[in-house]
């Protein structure tokens, strides 16, 4: 591992301490190999002056929430020290009165909430403090003599401790373990299991100490032949329909032990699928997670299967009842016992959460601990932290606060949806949208502006719709992206030049039907095997107000949306017995999307007489109708709202008097 400081991009900040402290932060939060998704924690200790004119110790100390690769000075939460120096001489402290006190003792009470390492930052007689979960460290202390190979590594120089829980009690323990130690000899901390901690009187010299520790780890593992290439199998292969609806049901069977919508992220690259096929796979992936603070992210354990995910899931739940009942003691409540990882032997590695961003941090989760199991297999044996001290962690009760502190579920949290036509206007409305409500959503479009509509939730796709082989392509990708599908908004459309009949040549009429209605027919074809496993599924048609209003010169228009209704009715008897709900929406004079240049807006109000402005509210409620009100009404016909509803059509229009 190699520094990442650079002196010129160092250099606006080397005037503030705080500043500084954010930067290096940042380059430790770039090396996934020594932080994960908002795991370790940095301080700086310094002396400021008080609205009073007083001088007063404080340490920066990074906040709740914030992640170290992107943390900004505001990250950091400023705590008086002698509150923390104090508070590390009681006998015991429960962790909730350990943020309360902390927060108490904070100089600015609207920065976030300490690091629940606090005190430990505190009681380190240095100006700067590092902690990280070193993938290397924490691989050579997680084998039955990890101690011994600690101390051959870094002999006196560095402190070992013990696991214990985070938070105030491995304070206790450090300051016990310290007493009469004389830390201008130390140069780190090493918390077996769990990670270690570097210092030193400037942050650079402090980062710079991480890095060389967790250098000296590396180079042992390859010493002893350990950090050759993890073993990596046959990539690919997750685009297969067969596997794809296996991963749709495995998803199904989670969710529903879960009891709430899920993601399922694959991960079928090399490493993924070598580690799925390592013979000892079942053995090794089940012994425990890298560090006691994944748990909290991927249960204590994965799930080994490849089929039969409904037996297999049900299996992992009774094992989870089992390992909650030895630990709970009566003064828990069990959290739901879906696993959170599945090892696919055959496949590779599936990651689950609540939404697309939690089920790809645990994938990253998996990669790094099926990483470091290969490391310590290869030195002896993995061995983690035994279970009571994983369930000591899963029920911590700060984790357990923090649930109780959570406000409903969005609507469409766990989710996922394909919007047709998201580029612009009704489909990157309704995309938006039903992201918003919580949902994962695959936005496709032939425009390759939808590119730059990204996040972690949303997966563009540049598609034609009038390929065959692109529909079923787009809804594959969707499927492998997020786990499955539960809303199809079909959405994309064109409106052709107006033409009378007797004036209308083939290709208009052609290219109307095309991609107003064939390519509908084979989005509902491809959808349908993944809605059928989805949850609560729903399919929205949008239509158009003339399938039952049609006007002249648009006939090409009004017959491919009069047959894309008549299919979407047909599509809500057929498959009403799967659960999936079919409906249609028929918006009018949508004007605020690529189709509607003002000229063009001009042009069809001289046709009726009107000026722009009152072409725009050309209906009964003198409204304009918008995008926005479009989706909205998608996401409530996709939702529970609308949830016993079926085969149903809805004007979208403000009132118009050739329907009412």
């Amino acid at each position: 591992m190699r520094s990442l400081w650079n002196d010129e991009d160092a250099a606006p900040f080397l005037d503030s301490p705080l500043a500084l402290r954010a930067y290096t932060s940042r380059l430790l939060g770039q090396e996934p190999s020594l932080v994960l998704h908002g795991g370790g924690n940095t301080s700086a200790k310094a002396t400021v002056t008080d609205l009073f004119g007083d001088q007063q110790s404080i340490i920066y100390v990074k906040g709740s929430g914030w992640d170290l690769a992107t943390i900004e000075p505001a990250g950091f939460a400023p705590v008086r020290i002698e509150p923390l120096l104090r508070m590390a001489e009681l006998e015991r402290l429960s962790d909730s009165d350990m943020v309360r006190a902390q927060r108490a003792a904070m100089i600015d009470p609207a920065a976030p909430t300490p690091s629940v390492e606090a005190i430990l930052h505190a009681i380190i007689p240095h100006a700067f403090v590092d902690h990280t979960h070193a993938d290397a460290v924490v691989a050579v202390s997680n084998t039955p003599n990890g101690r011994e190979r600690i101390e051959s590594i870094y002999g006196d120089r560095v402190l070992i401790v013990p696991y214990v829980m985070p938070g105030f009690v491995l304070a206790k323990t450090v300051r016990e373990l310290s007493r009469g130690v004389d830390w201008e000899t130390l140069e780190g901390i090493v918390l077996l299991n769990h990670g270690v901690f570097s210092f030193g009187p400037d942050a650079r010299s402090s980062y710079e100490r991480m890095i060389a520790l967790v250098s000296e780890a590396e180079r042992y593992l390859e010493r002893e032949g350990a950090l050759a290439a993890p073993e990596v199998g046959p990539a690919g292969g997750g685009e297969a329909n067969e596997t794809l609806r296996e991963l749709a049901a495995l998803r199904l069977a989670v969710g529903r032990a879960r009891g709430a919508p899920v993601v399922a992220t694959l991960d079928d690259a090399a490493e993924a699928r070598g580690f799925a096929d390592l013979a000892e796979a079942t053995v090794v992936a089940t012994r425990g997670p890298l560090t006691p603070d994944h748990v909290i992210r991927t249960k204590p354990l994965p799930c080994v299967a490849a089929g039969d995910w409904e037996g297999a899931v049900a299996r992992y739940a009774a094992e989870y009842q089992r390992y909650f009942d030895r630990h709970a003691g009566g003064e828990h409540r069990r959290l739901d016992p879906a696993p959170r990882w599945i090892v696919w032997p055959g496949v590779g590695s599936v990651g689950i959460g609540g939404s697309a961003r939690d089920a790809s941090i645990v994938t990253d989760l998996a990669r790094h601990t099926t990483r470091a199991i290969q490391w310590a297999e290869r030195l002896d044996e993995w061995r983690a932290l035994p279970e009571a001290d994983l369930f000591a962690v899963e029920y911590w009760e700060l984790e357990q606060a923090k649930l109780r502190r959570a406000g409903p579920a969005r609507p469409f949290a766990g989710q996922v949806a394909l919007v047709t036509g998201a580029a612009r206007g009704i489909g990157r409305a309704t995309a938006e949208a039903l992201r918003r409500a919580g949902a994962a959503v695959a936005a496709v479009d032939l425009d390759p502006s939808v590119e730059r509509f990204v996040g972690p939730d949303l997966t563009p796709i540049v598609a034609d719709l009038t390929d065959p082989e692109q529909v079923e392509a787009c809804v594959r990708r969707t499927v492998r992206a997020f786990g499955g599908l539960d809303v199809l908004v079909s959405n994309a459309g064109l409106f052709p030049p107006s033409r009378r009949l007797e004036a209308m040549d083939d290709d208009t009429w052609e290219r109307s039907l095309a991609l107003n209605l064939d390519s509908h027919r084979r989005l509902l074809r491809a959808a349908h095997p993944f809605l059928a496993l989805g949850f609560s599924p729903a399919v929205v048609i949008v239509a158009s107000k003339n399938v039952p209003a049609p006007g002249p010169g648009a006939g090409a228009y009004s017959v491919a949306k009069a047959g894309l209704t008549q299919l979407a009715r047909v599509a809500a008897l057929e498959w009403a017995a799967d659960g999936i709900r079919v409906n249609v929406l028929h918006p009018h004079l949508v004007l605020d999307t690529g189709a509607w240049s003002d000229e063009v807006v001009a042009d069809r109000a001289r046709h009726y007489g009107l000026t722009p402005e009152a072409y725009r509210t050309n209906n009964l409620l003198r409204v304009e109708i918008t995008s926005a009100d479009v989706a909205s009404a998608v996401v409530a016909l996709a939702g529970p709202t609308f949830g016993k509803t079926t085969g149903a059509q809805i004007p979208i229009d403000g009132g118009s008097d050739r329907v009412v």
